[in-house]
């Protein structure tokens, strides 16, 4: 089991932790110390620099050697840089867990923060909820947070993203689309299981480096967004909609523009789409879903929150 820490919750699960970390030095060493105060530690948490040329190893072993439950492991070099290796990392952690006697896995990411009762409400979402298969928070960066009044509740961000071990085994783990969308595949590949997927409101942890934009700036996110809805089936008129909606955040009305030329840009060019046709088809009914029921209450535009 866990060690505790007169936990806040009453909670049985015992759960353990990946971390895949590229050059994270300027977070990281946070995210240690909030994990070494929460309520319920992890029965491990394993560490794994993917290849950081800065500072992250030294402050990760640094951690590993007064921790016990703390691994570091330093994945072996490779050539090409893409987002399918945030898989090859977390899937070296795997390695180092699978045969351990756990209830949940997660993933977490090495630039966040959250409070020392964070992974202890969690936990006792599950343990409420035994259909419950994906389940995390909302993230939020410097002052900026999704409205969950609007957002569907069902997606469960990539920051940190708690899994049932079934449900884990159930969708075969993360796929290593190189192009991105790892996280969000995930969490729909659940529901098409028949698990439930949540993110819970009631309490938040902070996202460091702005999503989307590690190497890139902030409009060549919203154009790679665009080109990531298409190849991961998003539905046209969806896309429209969300378009127009993203034209009143900032950037504003670039940021928009830029989505729908990445979407219409990788139709164009006929981008290959990384997923069966099976999760097209889940995903279009699941957006054509919420697009009926927001104009069937007849949201204004300022409510299209749900297209972020």
């Amino acid at each position: 089991m866990s060690e505790t820490k007169d936990p806040e919750f009453p909670v049985h699960l015992s759960y353990v932790v990946i971390t895949p970390a590229r050059n994270e030095e300027k977070y990281i060493e946070n995210t240690i110390q909030c994990m070494t105060k929460q309520s319920i530690l992890p029965s491990k948490w394993v560490i794994v620099s993917d290849g950081s040329t800065d500072g992250t190893d030294d402050i990760a072993q640094r951690y590993a050697a007064l921790h016990k439950w703390i691994v570091f492991i330093r994945a072996t070099e490779r050539q090409e840089r893409h987002f399918a290796g945030k898989v090859h990392a977390f899937n070296i952690g795997y390695e180092r867990i699978k045969d351990l006697d756990y209830e949940i896995i997660v993933s977490l990411d090495a630039d966040l923060t959250f409070d020392s009762e964070y992974f202890s409400f969690l936990l006792s979402k599950f343990e409420q909820n035994p259909r419950l298969g994906v389940g995390g928070t909302p993230f939020r960066e410097d002052d900026r947070q999704y409205d969950y009044r609007f957002t569907s509740i069902e997606h469960v961000s990539g920051a940190c993203q708690m899994f049932r071990r079934k449900c884990f085994d159930d969708i075969g783990g993360y796929k290593p689309i190189k192009s991105g969308g790892i996280d969000w595949v995930a969490v729909i590949s659940a529901r098409m299981k028949d698990w439930q997927t949540r993110t819970f409101t009631e309490k938040v942890v902070f996202h460091h480096r702005g999503i989307g934009t590690g190497k890139s700036s902030a409009l060549q996110a919203r154009f790679r967004f665009g080109k990531q809805d298409y190849y991961l089936g998003g539905h046209p008129l969806w896309e429209i909609f969300r378009g127009f909606y993203q034209m009143t955040k900032p950037p504003y009305f670039f940021g928009g523009l830029l989505l729908l030329w990445g979407y219409t840009w990788a139709w164009l060019t006929g981008v290959e789409r990384p997923i069966s046709e099976e999760i097209v088809r889940f995903r279009r009914r699941e957006q054509m879903a919420r697009l009926t029921k927001l104009f069937s209450r007849n949201h204004p535009l300022k409510n299209f929150s749900h297209l972020q």
